[in-house]
């Protein structure tokens, strides 16, 4: 295989691993404020006793996920010379601003959080609670910034000519709010609460199901849901936002989410398909000028369609694109589903009495990180062939010393070594979760309670 390739898909393995933890750590940690605040607001220590389990479970996540995302940084420089000499002044002061004031709030106040129980006042802890939550959106943003800027730029002049050119930043603040920066944050930060959200209700639901820790998961299951169904809400209202983004600036991208080829015609909007690229049709269930009526509220628009556009500046795994794109939108409206009967079953009052309902709970764990992995996927993939839309091809963004045997020998390296964390991360997730939210002390209270109820019945029985 080529060296492009090879080093496109080490990247996207390493990074698509690595992602399966950030939007739990921002997810839970939104969770952590919320439970911690109702402690703080009702003085029950149900609420705590729900965060302290919530907080083990957010360290194991955001501990492997920092050591994931240091791989991807080396990347750049291995695999991707060019690319990051041509970015380097942009994504440095984007990843500089990480750390100034998002990992250092989140570092920070991170010691607190793990180990300030019993040790600090409970409203000292919240606001240490409340400083790593920050920090972790705060993280998001100036990541999603730097990609962004990739798709969209602004603020920027190009110095230099051919092959020695690199953008140099302008104005700062116009980098940052470049056209898809705000819609592309507000999506991800989302997409991270879903899944956090979906995590504490799956881990509760399975407790209900075994009849272990019910009136805790209960309430617990009743915040999760809050959320849940707020964020899939929101998310439906920005992945619209999001997607009329697409259209304005990178409108090639926009065609191979829905397979949509001539040149200028109203565009079709598909529920389900399969695209033939050499053909240049999708066979599937369509709702003729759909896309036209989302982008411009009527059927009939014409929309520039891949045959607009040169054939070497347009992406080219179609129906890979398409079918990532539609499953992630697939799922987002089954995330809608689900939160929506489980509130109206909540009010009902039977959300608890529904067996099959709560192994869906379960199992839906696993919906949130599919759809943001296919999301990125679809993003990345649409933004080809170019690594900074319309300025750099990804062809053009390699390292020159680096051979087809290095790449191999380094994503086969990768594999193996994040297999390893995953089947650990899945290891200790696992243990903290069968032991349950008590500590040890509180284990030994309720028992005691039990033993001297126990004793009691029973003496009062022989009298």
């Amino acid at each position: 295989m080529e060296v492009e390739i090879l080093s496109r898909l080490q990247f996207a393995f390493t990074i698509a691993f690595h992602y399966i933890y950030p939007p739990l750590s921002i997810g839970l940690g939104l969770l952590m404020v919320i439970m911690e605040g109702m402690y703080l607001r009702t003085g029950n220590k149900e609420y705590e006793t729900m965060a302290r389990f919530w907080t083990r479970i957010f360290a194991l996540t955001f501990a492997i996920g920092v050591a994931t995302g240091i791989v991807m940084e080396f990347e750049f420089g291995t695999n991707w010379a060019k690319y990051s000499r041509y970015v380097g002044d942009v994504f440095g002061s984007a990843l500089a601003a990480e750390g100034i004031f998002a990992f250092a709030l989140e570092s920070g106040f991170l010691g607190v959080l793990l180990f300030g129980w019993n040790k600090v006042k409970p409203k000292v802890h919240f606001i240490a609670t409340i400083g790593v939550f920050i920090g972790s959106v705060f993280s998001a943003v100036w990541i999603v910034v730097a990609n962004s800027w990739q798709q969209t730029p602004a603020g920027y002049h190009i110095v230099g000519e051919g092959m020695q050119a690199r953008a140099e930043i302008t104005d700062f603040w116009a980098m940052v709010f470049n056209p898809s920066s705000v819609d592309r944050l507000l999506h991800v930060w989302i997409g991270a609460f879903l899944a956090g959200a979906f995590l504490v209700m799956s881990v509760h639901a399975f407790y209900l199901l075994r009849d272990r820790y019910l009136k805790l998961s209960q309430r617990t299951l009743k915040i999760a849901l809050v959320v849940a169904t707020v964020a899939a809400l929101l998310q439906f209202a920005t992945g619209h936002q999001s997607a009329d983004g697409v259209a304005e600036n990178q409108p090639a991208k926009l065609a191979a989410f829905e397979g949509h080829f001539e040149e200028s015609a109203p565009g079709d909007l598909y529920l389900i398909g399969w695209v033939d690229k050499e053909a240049q049709k999708v066979v599937g269930i369509k709702l003729p000028g759909g896309l036209s009526f989302l982008v411009d509220w009527n059927f009939t628009t014409p929309l520039p369609g891949l045959n607009a556009f040169p054939e070497d500046e347009r992406p080219t795994a179609i129906n890979t694109i398409f079918q990532f794109y539609h499953i992630m939108v697939a799922i987002g409206l089954l995330l809608i589903a689900i939160t929506l009967y489980g509130t109206i079953q909540w009010w009902r009052g039977k959300i608890f009495y529904q067996r099959w309902y709560l192994w869906v709970l379960v199992f839906s764990v696993f919906l949130p990180q599919v759809s943001n992995q296919f999301g990125w996927y679809a993003a990345e993939m649409g933004r080809q062939p170019w690594v900074v839309w319309g300025h750099l091809k990804t062809a053009d963004a390699l390292s020159e010393s680096v051979s087809a045997g290095n790449v191999i020998f380094s994503l086969i390296f990768f594999t193996l070594v994040y297999l390893l964390l995953f089947v650990l991360f899945i290891y200790l997730l696992n243990k903290k979760i069968k032991k349950g939210p008590y500590d040890e002390s509180d284990i030994d209270d309720r028992l005691r309670l039990k033993d001297i109820a126990v004793q009691f019945d029973s003496t009062k029985s022989k009298s």
